[in-house]
């Protein structure tokens, strides 16, 4: 099927040199906190994308939780194709696509186990049907049907009961420390502006540079 013919301009707006905040991570919040103040569903929502002991990369959409100074913190089954691949290649990218808003936001770092201690925090302040949801999916494994895995879930409910849900050992979060950071927002003809960050050791802060479109 040949679908050139889908096609829009990118209008809404521009990016310059003398705009960008010098710390990335600033940058990043303002322009989340634009997204988030527009109806843009699942703003948190990002594509991580992970490369297997074959080479083969593989991505998936994942909700970032919370972000700081140190990286970005999303959560996942240890047992997981993502959390198998991060355990033999710990380079990972992350992108945030706002397309209501023109923009995109690629990330490129490594990724790390966070603390159980922090895990258990995230985890006792989900909601209740989603900690027992955690137990019940073997994630990335083969399942049969989705009847066995709502038979698990009913069973979980039934033994859980009014108790608390414990945190699952195989279960827990990862903090993606950037090393780049590329801010992208589309213009007119496809002559987009990019900015790229790129961690700067000796220098202890970011160098900036445009990229071509």
């Amino acid at each position: 099927m040949d679908i050139s013919h889908f096609r829009r301009e990118y209008l809404k707006g521009g990016l310059s040199r003398s705009s960008l905040d010098p710390d990335p991570l600033k940058q990043f919040t303002t322009w989340f906190e634009q997204a988030r103040s527009t109806e843009i569903p699942d703003p948190t929502a990002m594509v991580l994308a992970t490369v297997g002991s074959n080479g083969q990369p593989s991505q998936r959409t994942v909700l970032l939780k919370y972000y700081d100074n140190s990286g970005f913190v999303f959560f996942t089954n240890f047992e997981s194709r993502k959390a198998q691949e991060i355990a033999a290649n710990s380079r990972v990218s992350l992108l945030f696509v706002w397309l209501d808003l023109e923009r995109q936001i690629q990330i490129n770092g490594t990724a790390s186990r966070i603390s159980a201690a922090e895990s258990a925090k995230y985890f006792m302040s989900r909601p209740k049907d989603s900690q027992m949801a955690a137990w019940v999916s073997s994630q990335s494994h083969t399942l049969t049907s989705r009847q066995i895995l709502l038979q698990k879930f009913q069973e979980m409910k039934r033994k859980i009961g009014e108790g608390k849900v414990p945190i699952p050992s195989f279960w827990g979060g990862y903090r993606v420390e950037p090393v780049e950071i590329e801010f992208w927002q589309g213009r007119q003809n496809r002559l987009h502006d990019r900015f790229l960050y790129t961690r700067n050791e000796s220098a202890g802060g970011w160098k900036i540079e445009r990229l071509a479109p």
